[in-house]
């Protein structure tokens, strides 16, 4: 059995996620004041709260990357944890979008925030503002230069004209992340419109995100954040080689997947501290990659004394730190002959993260004790949901984002030449930004029947 193909015979990688943080009125409106929304030409000297630009002794953009690896690591965990079929998630776009709710909170909730965005305390509400509106440059300027990948990254936060932005905050984030919008009068239309800039932001793989319910009169501040990938793998897989073949499931069950191979020199490591046998994919350009994290095999899974299919990903989960995650894509993986078979598979998944924030530790966000007085000044404004869709869709051209039975399975022989990387059971993957140092997009492949 052949996957679809297109002309030329392969399919392009997509990989898409998007994030919205809504806000409802708590108190009395406050009167409206359209001078303070229109952001000025240049910064003004003003700094919200008490903040100095810079922070002695901490690299800002360094502490942005480390904070997202951490927060990507322990959101997929507590994600994979709390479900049973295939996981997919856009860690950078949830960080993205509680980058924007740290810049409007003040108070315990800044601070509640802070510490799930895994933020060193030395480092300025204001020095993390710079260092994310340059690393948002930065990203911009690759996408434009790059003609091998495509990834965008874009934040807005939609504020109902009845709400006045603090200047200093109006001034950095200007009108390219800042749009006044009348939730009131026309809560349709505001969803229309926030709807149509998801859907071009993710060249229209993620429509309707915000459903009907959720924009409402009482509506006052909507955090988004949208991002895209498709790239090409360096390497391709020829179409000839799918076939379908047996997925272990779990020890009881198996299931037929479209499963695409290929023979050549790939990065690869077997992690000891893991439990797993690590593959790097790159795609064209060699700015991100896809990384695999394959427990063994062992026949007669579930037998006691072997590596099971679903503790061998809880395994690596459970093993999984930022340093791990940094140590694996910081040329600690080896060119080696490599026979990789892994499925072709397209995951969609939606969800209110409420529930996982809070038990992640972001104290009283989304309750009406919040304080997120560092974006209008004045006190009322709560989130009630956050709502998060990701896609990703990998063929063979590419992408459009354990215990010590298996550690004594590492040793018990010597490997082979060429290594067989086969994925025909559950597996752990990311796709990691090397230029930002930080997670894309990560998942973990279960089942073929999603």
């Amino acid at each position: 059995m052949k996957s679809p193909s297109t002309e030329g015979g392969w399919l392009p990688l997509a990989v898409v996620a998007l994030c919205v943080v809504s806000a409802a009125v708590a108190a009395p409106q406050q009167a409206p004041s359209p001078a303070a929304l229109a952001p000025p030409k240049e910064p003004a000297k003003a700094l919200c709260v008490d903040e100095e630009a810079m922070t002695q002794g901490i690299n800002a953009r360094q502490a942005l990357s480390e904070g997202q690896r951490a927060f990507s690591v322990n959101l997929l965990r507590h994600l994979a944890a709390t479900s049973e079929g295939n996981l997919f998630v856009s860690p950078h776009s949830i960080y993205q979008a509680l980058l924007l709710a740290y810049f409007t909170a003040a108070g315990h909730t800044e601070q509640s925030v802070k510490r799930v965005l895994q933020l060193p305390d030395g480092l300025g509400k204001m020095a993390t503002l710079y260092a994310y509106k340059f690393d948002e440059k930065t990203l911009e300027q690759r996408a434009l230069n790059s003609s091998s990948y495509e990834l965008s990254s874009a934040n807005r936060l939609f504020i109902d004209k009845s709400q006045s932005v603090r200047e200093c905050l109006a001034a950095i984030l200007q009108d390219a992340e800042l749009k006044v919008m009348d939730f009131a009068s026309d809560p349709a239309a505001a969803r229309a419109s926030i709807n149509q800039w998801v859907e071009n932001v993710t060249k229209g793989h993620i429509r309707d995100l915000i459903p009907e319910d959720g924009v409402h009169e009482n509506t006052k501040l909507i955090l988004a954040n949208a991002a895209y990938f498709k790239g090409l793998w360096q390497s391709q897989f020829p179409a000839e080689n799918t076939h379908a073949e047996v997925f272990h499931i779990s020890s009881d069950k198996r299931s037929i997947v479209n499963m695409m191979k290929q023979k050549g020199s790939f990065n690869y490591k077997v992690s000891e501290q893991l439990g797993a046998h690590v593959l790097e994919l790159p795609y064209k350009g060699h700015d991100v990659s896809m990384y695999i994290l394959l427990p063994p095999f062992v026949k007669g899974m579930g037998v006691e004394g072997t590596a099971g299919v679903s503790n061998g990903v809880d395994g690596i989960l459970g093993a999984l730190t930022p340093d791990v995650v940094l140590d694996l894509v910081d040329d600690q993986l080896m060119p080696r002959q490599v026979e990789v078979a892994i499925p072709t598979f397209k995951v969609e998944q939606s969800a209110d993260l409420v529930q996982t924030l809070e038990a992640l530790g972001v104290g009283d966000l989304f309750k009406p004790t919040a304080n997120l007085t560092s974006l209008t000044g004045q006190p009322g404004i709560l989130f009630d949901r956050i709502m998060h869709k990701a896609k990703i869709e990998v063929d063979e051209q590419g992408t459009k984002a354990a215990g010590a039975t298996a550690l004594f399975a590492f040793r018990s022989s010597r490997p082979l030449t060429p290594i067989q990387f086969i994925c025909n059971h559950p597996f752990v993957y990311m796709l990691y930004d090397k230029g930002q140092k930080t997670v894309l997009f990560a998942g973990v492949y279960r089942t073929p029947k999603a």
